[in-house]
């Protein structure tokens, strides 16, 4: 795992955009698409925006969602919203090139099988994603894979529904589809993102942040979310 420090979280948000950029420019020539996975937060809502700004094959970029809060349409939880307005109002990306989780299904289960097989129709089976962007909660958790739910434990799918955290359940990628993608890439920012940081750079297993696979793992902190790195 790599852990490179930027002054604040618009540094971080810009770095991100240029790695993925350069990421996509890679990958149309070789595999003929992009296919990256984002997570919600306000730094990401950053990069995405830095993002549209930058040179990219967009006719051949797809956007898949890391996981999302099951509510409504139109709720300001939801982290669909805050993506379309980030990169589909600036960028030409196509708007069924932006997959969302399907949170307002009956039957979740179910909706978290389809998902998972829409990935696979976009990239194969197994489906292995270009670029996967986590964040870093406080308390260790990653995706919406929090610490003590059983989605945790997840072997056999790619896609699940997790029990309530912070008042609503979340459907998430889990560790299998994670831990196969080409790159990981952290956004980490925050004083109180920490002491978790230093966590998963010890590979802490206690926490479900430490179970992403590392050597694939790029971390991107600002100097706040970096400040005890040196000191533990």
């Amino acid at each position: 795992m790599k852990i490179e420090v930027e002054p604040d979280d618009d540094g971080v948000a810009r770095k991100a955009a240029a790695i993925i950029a350069a990421d996509a420019r890679a990958a149309v020539p070789a595999r003929g698409r992009f296919i990256m996975a984002v997570s919600g937060g306000r730094t990401p809502w950053m990069m995405l925006r830095a993002l549209a700004g930058e040179q990219l094959p967009w006719e051949n970029v797809h956007v898949v969602q890391v996981d999302e809060r099951v509510a409504p349409a139109g709720d300001p939880d939801r982290n669909l919203a805050h993506l379309r307005e980030s990169l589909l109002d600036h960028a030409p990306l196509r708007p069924d090139h932006v997959h969302a989780m399907p949170v307002e299904a009956a039957d979740l289960d179910r909706a978290a099988e389809r998902y998972a097989l829409t990935l696979r129709e976009l990239v194969g089976s197994p489906p292995v994603l270009d670029l996967v962007h986590l964040g870093l909660g406080p308390d260790g958790h990653t995706a919406s894979l929090v610490p003590g739910d059983p989605v945790l434990a997840v072997t056999d799918a790619d896609v699940a529904v997790t029990g309530p955290y912070q008042g609503k359940r979340r459907m998430t990628l889990t560790f299998p589809i994670i831990n196969r993608s080409r790159r990981v890439l952290w956004l980490v920012t925050g004083g109180e993102k920490a002491g978790a940081l230093v966590r998963l750079r010890d590979c802490d297993p206690s926490i479900p942040a430490s179970h992403v696979r590392q050597d694939r793992a790029l971390i991107l902190a600002d100097r706040a979310a970096a400040e005890r790195l040196g000191t533990t």
